[in-house]
């Protein structure tokens, strides 16, 4: 019995996978503008959650506390996006440079436009969702957000720049 010859697998560029994953992530976000993630829905687990750790919290504080964690969730899933979106853009042909690994203003500012689109989006949807409000706070938390991740990329970069000379000082 004849074989046919296999190809091995085929090899998902950086900028491919780095695309999907980056969408998948925007789906999750989207998804966590249903009803299932309302604060009536979340308090249900929050609220006890919050009450076991701290039972000498008064309703209010409770509340508040809720309120907090929620839109920390904002800040955390735009910022996770913006970290997404900046390395599928520096990774995307034709627009990559030869050197992906420094620093570049554009994919920052492309980054930032697209979550603020994708925030706006995200709140737009929730004035459809009965349990929902669409909120412009909301945008500008999940766009301070991206900004965050952005400004942690770019301290990063600019630390790993600054150790990179004495490490090849060193060597020499």
């Amino acid at each position: 019995m004849q074989t046919l010859p296999t190809a091995g697998p085929k090899r998902i560029p950086p900028f491919v996978r780095d695309w999907v994953v980056s969408l998948l992530w925007l789906a999750l976000v989207f998804n966590a503008s249903s009803d299932a993630f309302s604060s009536a829905n979340t308090s249900r687990f929050i609220g006890p959650a919050l009450h076991w750790l701290f039972p000498a919290l008064s309703p209010a504080k409770l509340v508040t506390v809720h309120a907090l964690i929620r839109k920390s969730a904002h800040v955390a899933e735009y910022a996770v996006l913006a970290a997404l979106f900046w390395r599928a853009l520096r990774r995307t042909p034709p627009l990559a440079s030869a050197d992906s690994r420094g620093w570049r203003w554009w994919p920052a500012l492309a980054t930032l436009m697209a979550a603020g689109l994708c925030a706006t989006i995200d709140e737009w949807h929730q004035t459809f969702v009965p349990s929902r409000t669409g909120s412009a706070r909301d945008v500008a938390i999940d766009v301070a957000g991206a900004t965050l991740a952005l400004l942690l990329l770019r301290l990063a970069f600019f630390l790993r720049r600054r150790a990179q000379p004495r490490a090849t000082a060193v060597a020499a």
